[in-house]
């Protein structure tokens, strides 16, 4: 059965690759980006895919963006839109993390509160919120943003608790390394305000980390079969390899020291 989707963050990555797939099987998808260029280049693509895509533009730092997105009425709510940041927890600005949590967390709940207390009403929607890998771990020099993901992860509990008696389900997609340059301009970010003499904590080389990054395909595929389905699992992670890496951490964490 065709849904109507609203998906934030698909002017790239996962978001446009499942924006793009969603439309070609028949769903009616409302894509947002962050920008008028953006939102134009995203129209384009779909005009060459063939598909029909209706794009708005969304800043989720934009009270008017939020409200005019909020208008929309989907079945399916997915908020996709993120930015990391990195740096030490000691030496990044404040600004970056404020920022972080504002696009991450605070500017989605906002877009929530508009769209799902219709979803409440009719007793019938889903919200998937994309969390990410760091999510359920910690990885060092991006603190902020596993912060915020933590935090998406809170969020997306509570609200599958809350929401479950209105007929409203929630899930997260987690995904792990991919090659969609998001961990690359993440990775790149600091050096905008990173002063080598006068950092607490050196930054390291990140190019290892970034050198073999999984085909972001297998993600986009998760998030196309579950998205629109009626019956999946609360959390979908991918890599499959990253279930077990994230597991073992958790475990870990209750057996080592301080």
């Amino acid at each position: 059965m065709s849904k109507t989707i609203l998906i934030t963050g698909a002017s790239s990555g996962f978001g446009r690759g499942a924006a793009i797939e969603l439309a070609r099987r028949g769903h009616k998808v409302v894509a947002t980006a962050e920008t008028w260029p953006q939102v134009r280049s995203l129209r384009a693509e779909a005009t060459d895919a063939g598909v029909s895509l209706q794009v708005i533009k969304l800043n989720l730092l934009d009270d008017i963006d939020i409200a005019h997105a909020a208008t929309c009425d989907p079945d399916i709510l997915v908020l996709n839109a993120g930015v990391m940041e990195s740096g030490s927890v000691l030496d990044i600005p404040l600004q970056r993390a404020r920022e972080s949590f504002e696009i991450n967390v605070f500017g989605h709940m906002k877009l929530a509160q508009g769209i799902v207390p219709k979803m409440v009403a009719r007793k019938a929607g889903k919200v998937v919120w994309t969390s990410s890998m760091g999510g359920i771990l910690v990885i060092p020099f991006l603190g902020v943003y596993c912060a915020t993901k933590h935090a998406i992860e809170a969020i997306a509990g509570s609200m599958r608790a809350e929401l479950a008696p209105f007929g409203v389900k929630v899930a997260t997609v987690n995904p792990g390394v991919f090659a969609t340059g998001f961990n690359d301009t993440g990775a790149e970010s600091h050096t905008q305000w990173y002063d080598a003499k006068s950092a607490v904590v050196p930054m390291p080389d990140f190019g290892a980390e970034l050198a073999d990054q999984f085909d972001p395909q297998e993600m986009i595929d998760a998030m196309v079969e579950i998205i629109p389905a009626e019956e999946h699992l609360y959390r979908t992670m991918r890599p499959l390899g990253t279930i077990d890496t994230a597991r073992q951490w958790q475990e870990t964490e209750w057996k080592q020291n301080a």
